[in-house]
This record gives structure tokens, C-alpha cells and sequence, in this order.
């Protein structure tokens, strides 16, 4: 009987935030462990089919570094890095898209199907949803060429709404054409953050493998400020892999975008978690 009642509070705990994010979109960035690990795949799943099921309009957007890095390794290809990003030539880009489009993308929406969710799997390139352009990295001397690496140049949200108002749950592969008709390969966290915008979302939520955003003791920040977050960039508090990943959060609430949350994927049901309980797990990013 304890057991049921402790299930019951959980339950009333969720209630008013079903209630608030009922209708709602919520765009989550899907990466790291949470991709790899099979239990947590499987815990993942479960959070966007009740997510769909309590009212709310999922929206995926799904990373793959480490899988296409393994790809071309088994290709005889050694992959290449700028300050961070994959430098992608005509033969790179097209292990991106068969890895991003081809392997793991399929496999997350029959995840998703089997546990009672509508996912449709496309690519930045349907509809078009995203358009790209040429991203360069600033070098000691001059730019760096990247190679089909892309920015954000442009979204159409058109053909996610369809599917939201068919109650579809899409589950997006961050490749995107380009004005030139070339395919580029852009970053997951940025998408995300791009559709996000596009589609006013309630939240982005991006799933790392860090718990969230620390201050300069290692300490984790519950809810930080836009104002704040900046300040700790430009401390060096924030630094490194993080900084693509908060920068897509501030883009997106700068796009309108209600809130933003950097969470740790390596909990399982982190989604649940950080949506539906009073104290959450990760940081919740705030005008």
C-alpha cells in the first residue's frame, strides 16, 4: 500500500505540468549516452510516447557524431576536426547522411513506434524544413575551410505542423540543403534550437552527458538567467563542448522560445523528470 501511495503523489506531482504543457511543443535535442545505451534508449522512448499521450506535441532532433566517426573508421576514412567540428568533404557528407538518415534515425522511430508512439523519421532536407549555408571556422590567420559543414539559414516549419496536426511525433536528422543544391551536414544542437524558434516551442530540452550546467566549483545551477548564462561564458566557466549546446538555448529564447534545459541523458527517464516534477534534474535557462 506505501508503494501505491508514493505512485499516486508522483502522480499528482506530474498533473499541474501536464496540464500547463498540454498542446504544448517541446523540442528535444537527442545525443550522447542516451543513444547508446540500451537501456536508456528504451527509457527515452517511453518518455516521448506519455509526452504524446498527456497531450504534448514531441518534436526529435537527433544527433550521431560518435557513430559516423565509426563509419568512417570501418570506410578507411580518418575523421578530421576544427575547433570541434567534422570537417566534411563530398565523401564525408555522404557517410553523415546514410548514418544520420539511413541507420539511426529509422532505428529511433521504430523505438518510438514500439512503445505506442506515430514517429515519422526525415531529414533537414524534407519539405525543405532546413536550409543551410557555408559555416567557417576562424582560424589563427584566416577562415577555415570546412567543407560541407552548414548554419542555419533558414527554416520551414511547414511540414513539422503537418505532422503534429496529424498527430505524428517527428524525429529529425540535422542534414540540411543548401541555396547551392549541396547537402550539408550541420550541428544537432543548433537545429534543434533553430526548430525550436521556428515552431514556438514550449521548451528545447537538450539531453548531454553532464548534469547540466556548474558553476565554477563543479556545483550544479537549478535555473540561470540569459544575462547570467553570458557572464559565465565570458568567465570561462562555461567553456568547450558546452558552449555550442548553451548558445543553441540562448538562440532559441531569443526566437521566442518559453524556456530552455541543458539535462544529463545518462539518468534514465530524464525527460520525465525535468518535465514533470517540481525540483527537475538539470538547468532550466530563463530569460
Amino acid at each position: 500500500m506505501e508503494n501505491a501511495i508514493k505512485t499516486a503523489d508522483v502522480l499528482v506531482e506530474a498533473l499541474p505540468y501536464i496540464r500547463a504543457f498540454a498542446g504544448k511543443t517541446i523540442v528535444v535535442k537527442y545525443g550522447g549516452k542516451a543513444m547508446v545505451e540500451a537501456s536508456l534508449k528504451e527509457r527515452f522512448a517511453e518518455d516521448i510516447a506519455l509526452m504524446k499521450y498527456v497531450g504534448m506535441q514531441p518534436v526529435i532532433v537527433h544527433g550521431g557524431g560518435p557513430q559516423i566517426s565509426e563509419m568512417m573508421k570501418r570506410l578507411g576514412k580518418e575523421p578530421t576536426f576544427v575547433k570541434g567540428i567534422r570537417v566534411t568533404d563530398a565523401e564525408t557528407v555522404g557517410i553523415v547522411e546514410m548514418v544520420l538518415g539511413g541507420i539511426i534515425n529509422p532505428e529511433i522511430v521504430a523505438l518510438i513506434n514500439r512503445h505506442g508512439g506515430r514517429a515519422v523519421g526525415l531529414t533537414g532536407k524534407d519539405g525543405p524544413l532546413l536550409i543551410a549555408r557555408p559555416l567557417r571556422a576562424s582560424g589563427k590567420k584566416s577562415e577555415v575551410d570546412l567543407g560541407l559543414v552548414g548554419e542555419i539559414d533558414g527554416v520551414d516549419p511547414g511540414v513539422l505542423q503537418g505532422l503534429e496536426e496529424a498527430r505524428f511525433i517527428p524525429v529529425i536528422a540535422p542534414i540540411a540543403g543548401g541555396v547551392d543544391g549541396k547537402t550539408y551536414n550541420v550541428n544537432a544542437d543548433s537545429a534543434a534550437g533553430a526548430i525550436a524558434s521556428a515552431l514556438h516551442a514550449e521548451k528545447l530540452l537538450l539531453l548531454t552527458d553532464v548534469p547540466g550546467i556548474l558553476d565554477a566549483k563543479g556545483r550544479l545551477i537549478p535555473t540561470i538567467s540569459k544575462k547570467e548564462t553570458q557572464q559565465l561564458i565570458r568567465k570561462g566557466t562555461i567553456s568547450s563542448g558546452m558552449i555550442p549546446k548553451v548558445q543553441a538555448c540562448l538562440d532559441a529564447l531569443d526566437g521566442g522560445v518559453a524556456k530552455a534545459h541543458i539535462i544529463d541523458g545518462r539518468t534514465p527517464h530524464a525527460l520525465l523528470l525535468e518535465l514533470f516534477t517540481d525540483k527537475g534534474i538539470g538547468t532550466e535557462i530563463v530569460i
